[in-house]
C-alpha cells in the first residue's frame, strides 16, 4: 500500500490562490481519482489600498473553477489581508487555520515551504504546525510540505532553510489535470520563461519525475508521519 493510497481525507493550505495547484495540484487530482476527498483552504484575500478589489475577485473565481476541475470537496476562504500577514496578532492567523483543521480533521496536511521567500508562506507554515499539533487522540498523521515555483525556490542558498524532497507523487496520470487547473488561473498564468507558466509546472514535474525514474511527479519533504 502507498502512501497515497492511505490518504482518505486531505486539507491543502495554501496562502494565496494558486499555490496549492502549483506545489500539489497533481497529487491532489490522484487523491480524488483514487476515493480520497481532498479540502482546500486559500488563507489570504488581496485588499484594498494593496490590491484591487475586482482583481481579488477574479482569482478567487479562477480559484474555484481550477478546484472544481480537479474534483476538490469543499473551498474553504479564510479572507485575511495578503502580504500583510506579519501586521495580523499570530493568534488570530492560527486560531483561524486550526478552525479548519478542526472541521476537516484531515488525515494528511499539505503545507507551504518554511523557507519560501514570501512571510506569508512561512507564517502559514508556522500557523499550521499549531493547529495540527499532536495533541489527543485527533490530528493529521502526517504532514509535508510542498514547493511552489518562486517562492520556494527563491530564497537565500545557505541562509535559509533549504527544500530538500524526501518524498515524490507519481503524476504521470495527472500531469495534465494539474496543468489544465493552473489554467484556470489566467491572471496568474504567465508566459514562458516566467517560472508561472505551464512549460516551467511541466518541466519541473519532469525533472522531479526523474528523480525517481517516473515521467512526472510532485516532490514534498515529509514533516511528520505517524503510523
Amino acid at each position: 500500500m502507498t502512501m497515497l493510497s492511505r490518504i482518505r481525507r486531505a486539507l491543502v493550505i495554501a496562502p494565496h490562490p494558486d499555490d496549492e495547484i502549483l506545489g500539489c495540484g497533481g497529487t491532489m487530482a490522484a487523491i480524488v481519482a483514487g476515493g480520497g476527498e481532498v479540502h482546500v483552504v486559500i488563507v489570504t484575500r488581496g485588499q484594498q489600498p494593496r490590491f484591487d478589489v475586482a482583481q481579488a475577485e477574479q482569482v478567487y473565481r479562477e480559484a474555484k473553477r481550477a478546484h472544481q476541475h480537479l474534483g476538490i470537496a469543499e473551498t474553504h476562504f479564510l479572507g485575511l489581508p495578503a502580504a500583510e500577514l506579519d501586521r495580523l496578532p499570530h493568534a488570530d492567523l492560527n486560531a483561524a487555520i486550526a478552525g479548519v483543521v478542526k472541521d476537516v480533521r484531515p488525515d494528511t496536511l499539505f503545507v507551504p515551504f518554511v523557507g519560501d521567500l514570501h512571510m506569508d508562506h512561512r507564517l502559514v507554515f508556522e500557523a499550521a504546525m499549531v493547529a495540527a499539533r499532536p495533541r489527543g487522540g485527533s490530528y493529521p498523521q502526517r504532514i509535508l510540505a510542498y514547493e511552489t515555483v518562486s517562492e520556494t525556490n527563491w530564497s537565500a542558498p545557505t541562509l535559509a532553510p533549504a527544500f530538500h524532497p524526501n518524498v515524490f507523487v507519481e503524476i504521470t496520470d495527472f500531469l495534465d489535470a494539474k496543468l489544465n487547473a493552473f489554467a484556470c488561473f489566467v491572471s496568474q498564468c504567465q508566459p514562458f520563461p516566467d517560472e508561472r507558466s505551464i512549460e516551467t509546472l511541466s518541466a519541473l514535474a519532469a525533472v522531479r519525475g526523474s528523480t525517481v525514474t517516473r515521467e512526472a511527479a510532485e516532490a514534498f519533504m515529509l514533516i511528520r508521519e505517524v503510523s
